[in-house]
């Protein structure tokens, strides 16, 4: 069965299971969904966490999750995976199970149980005996052609009604291959067979679902690695309609979490390594650079290269490399300079801690100089010792169990899912490069000012355009620190703000000397009499300290004078991360207007007398 291998095993289960029950503890709760669980497990700890919290606690970081699950077959033993998946990402998560296979009519229903749920998030979870009714062993390629666009033409018409209809946002599982083949090898020269269609149909459905702004579980791809005997016992689904097995529902759970968390901008952001037996075979203090296993002449030295490529891919694709180790620099930075067959150079490497201090405080310090929270962390480390020295001192960050041998590195990180990505944007794939870049700043120019003013940097500025929604929904849902109101968006909600006539979109992209950065701010206004009043403004922690916010300000002045507003509004809603922002507004020349509500206060800046800010950023209007 599918094994959540990359957790580390919860010790005495029992023992802790029932101290959690007998004094309820909100973190012990996540502390233990972290561990590597079983169905039966997982099964009992949702029933405690049930009868702990019957509500969400308060004081949660983040709001819940209303996730409805509507299937064809039965989904009733997936649910409590589900939630403890949600824990392992902070996430409270509140369930509805449709009827069992009324998905239909619950979405199309105004008067469902659906509807009365309002959910936030909508699972499809459709069979494979379901989704190939239409197809027949008999037909030809064109009537199996025609039942294939008539099942898709189905599924979009169904997530539109959705949309429509509740305003959520959808993911559409994918078919599980459980049809028996009946041309084994030749099976794609019968175009009726379900088995082939099943093939086809989860072969269309990416490209579909981006068109529609749905998002993917792509259990196919999973049942390639596991097996489909670990996914799909038949005597479940002929007795229960279950179709995925009980015992695959920890790992299913996961992969749901995993979508509900990047959804909201809670993927990882840094993968941390340790250097001596993580990236190459051997002590580099004690045998030198020269003796360090690595690369070709042995297995254990191909096994440590393929993993260091693995890392520089993952920092091509926007995750931030970052070294953790107890070594002398010098004979660290050696290895990086000498070794033949390094695939990471030290450029690769936005932060380089090398010392001997202990790692969950050199851990805190690449937090600090990264800009990014603890949980945006992924520490990867061979010692058994030092990954659970920081799983005690720092649990925010994730430390996921490596095997013994090398070769399974990376295999490991990547089940595990830390750095889940719904979109890639060119932002993504050029941010390693900019927080690399970024620690240049000391040693090029004790004077900051003059050294900003020598960056050459140019803030280019447009309403939203449809081909910067998908970087615009990213950076709003995962952006927390310099994030006024944190507030967040679906991919449909920001559609709507392309027409909507009330609302004033502005997106904001820095170039400099060294990098064009991509999109970095966003705001959102919206026509309240004569206010213009910003719901959403944020800008990427990577570019802090350089004065952006006071060049979107003037823009954003200049922006809705033409709109017809007489005053911006600006709100600040205090959140667990927020804080350097909390006198933003009193800083570029808002005035108080009071708290509204517990928690929010308001700030207002008359237009007409709103003096442009001095900043050594040129403002450009992009086409």
């Amino acid at each position: 069965m599918p094994d959540l291998d990359w957790l580390p095993d919860p010790g005495p289960w029992a023992e802790r299971l029932s101290a959690l029950r007998g004094a309820p503890s909100w973190d012990g709760f996540v502390e233990l969904a972290n561990t590597r669980l079983n169905g039966v497990r997982t099964n009992a700890l949702a029933r405690a966490l049930d009868a702990a919290y019957p509500a969400p606690p308060p004081g949660l970081s983040r709001p819940p999750v209303r996730l409805a699950v509507l299937g064809s077959s039965t989904v009733s033993h997936l649910l409590p995976a589900i939630r403890i998946a949600g824990l392992r990402r902070g996430l409270w998560i509140d369930l509805y199970e449709g009827p069992y296979g009324a998905y239909r009519q619950d979405i199309l229903d105004p008067g469902s149980g659906l509807h009365a749920f309002a959910p936030d998030e909508i699972l499809l979870v459709l069979d494979a005996a379901h989704a190939t009714a239409g197809f027949e062993a008999a037909q030809d390629a064109e009537q199996a052609r025609r039942a294939e666009a008539a099942v898709l033409a189905d599924w979009r018409q169904l997530w539109r009604a959705a949309r429509t209809g509740l305003g959520c946002g959808l993911i559409q599982q994918a078919i599980l291959p459980t049809p028996v083949p009946l041309a084994g090898a030749g099976e794609h020269r019968l175009p009726g067979s379900r088995a082939a269609a099943v093939a086809r149909l989860n072969a269309a459905l990416p490209a579909m679902a981006a068109e529609e702004g749905i998002d993917v579980l792509a259990l196919d791809a999973a049942v390639q690695r596991h097996g489909l005997s670990a996914w799909h016992e038949s005597v479940g689904w002929w007795r229960a309609k279950q179709e995925i097995a009980p015992a695959a529902a920890p790992f299913y759970g996961d992969l749901v979490a995993r979508v509900l968390a990047a959804r909201r901008g809670l993927s990882r952001k840094a993968l941390v390594l340790d250097l001596d037996n993580t990236l190459w075979g051997g002590i580099v203090g004690d045998d030198g650079p020269a003796a360090l296993v690595l690369g070709p002449g042995s297995a254990e030295g191909e096994a440590f290269a393929a993993f260091q490529a693995y890392a520089r891919d993952l920092s091509r694709r926007g995750v931030v490399l970052a070294v953790v180790s107890k070594n002398d620099e010098a004979n660290a930075l050696e290895a990086f300079a000498r070794h033949p067959e390094m695939v990471l150079k030290r450029s690769d490497i936005a932060a380089f801690l090398a010392n001997w201090d202990d790692k969950a405080e050199n851990l805190r310090r690449v937090a600090a100089q990264l800009n990014l929270g603890l949980d945006a962390l992924v520490f990867a480390d061979d010692n058994p010792f030092e990954r659970d020295r920081v799983r005690s001192a720092l649990p925010e960050v994730a430390v996921p169990e490596l095997p013994p041998d090398p070769s399974g590195y990376a295999d490991r990180i990547a089940q595990a899912g830390y750095f889940e990505a719904l979109h890639v944007t060119a932002e993504d794939r050029a941010r390693s490069g900019h927080y690399a870049a970024r620690q240049e700043v000391p040693a090029q120019a004790s004077d900051l000012p003059a050294y900003l003013a020598g960056l050459d940097m140019r803030l280019l500025w447009r309403p939203f355009a449809a081909r910067d929604l998908p970087r615009i929904v990213q950076l709003v849902n995962k952006t927390n620190q310099f994030n006024l109101t944190t507030r967040r968006i679906a991919d449909g909600e920001a559609q709507a703000l392309l027409t909507d006539p009330d609302a004033l979109t502005l997106r904001f992209r820095l170039i400099d000397r060294l990098a064009d950065n991509g999109i970095v701010g966003v705001v959102i206004g919206r026509r309240s009499g004569g206010d213009l009043v910003l719901d959403t403004w944020l800008m990427s922690c990577r570019v802090i300290g350089r004065g952006v916010e006071a060049a979107m300000r003037d823009v954003t002045v200049a922006a809705a004078r033409e709109f017809g507003a007489a005053r911006l509004v600006g709100i600040y809603r205090p959140s667990p991360k927020n804080g350097m922002v909390r006198d933003l507004y009193p800083r570029l020349g808002f005035s108080s207007l009071g708290p509204c509500g517990e928690e929010e206060r308001r700030f207002g800046l008359a237009l007409d007398e709103a003096a442009p800010q001095a900043v050594a950023i040129r403002i450009e209007a992009e086409e």
